[in-house]
């Protein structure tokens, strides 16, 4: 027997085969190109874990949790999950049309969800961990905001709800 050629060796794959391989490469072309579009055009945020503070002894902005002003149109809202009271701190947030508000939120006791409805904000909130994001709300409405993991039996009333009102 002689040895085979090297420069003849070929891949045989069926033709059926070949195209499911080149569809699934345009897939995942595709599937990269919403991911960027998605995160640079539409302005989609991650939230980002902004500091570390003790659960047990929340000081500073989180002793008394709520809406603060920080310029005309400029906001700091602070808001903890407790599932000792099944509960968010605040419950109702109102603010005027226009502005701009970054969301402060850490937990109390255990892992909560957050999310805004109607916007892009949907965070994951460990004890400890207080987590940020941004949004500007320029249609006046309410935004419920609900925990989206599940905390324990009371889970079902961990919700609140923020106001934009018209100026």
């Amino acid at each position: 027997m002689s040895a085979p050629n090297d420069a003849k060796r070929t891949l045989h794959i069926d033709p059926y085969e070949k195209n499911w391989m080149r569809i699934s490469i345009i897939l995942v072309i595709v599937f990269a190109a919403a991911v960027t579009v998605a995160g640079f055009a539409l302005g989609f945020q991650v939230p980002s874990p902004e500091e570390r503070v003790d659960p047990n002894n929340l000081t500073g902005p989180w002793e008394n949790p709520g809406l603060r002003e920080l310029s005309p149109g400029v906001y700091e809202l602070y808001v903890i999950g407790n599932a000792t009271t099944w509960q968010f701190e605040p419950r109702d947030v109102e603010i005027p049309v226009d502005s701009t508000v970054t969301i402060y939120v850490t937990s109390r006791d255990i892992q909560h969800g957050f999310k805004l409805q109607d916007t892009n904000i949907n965070m994951q909130i460990l004890p400890g961990q207080v987590s940020k994001l941004t949004h500007v709300f320029e249609e006046a409405g309410e935004y419920p905001y609900i925990c989206t993991e599940y905390c324990g039996v009371g889970h079902a009333a961990m919700f609140g709800n923020l106001t934009v009102v018209e100026k």
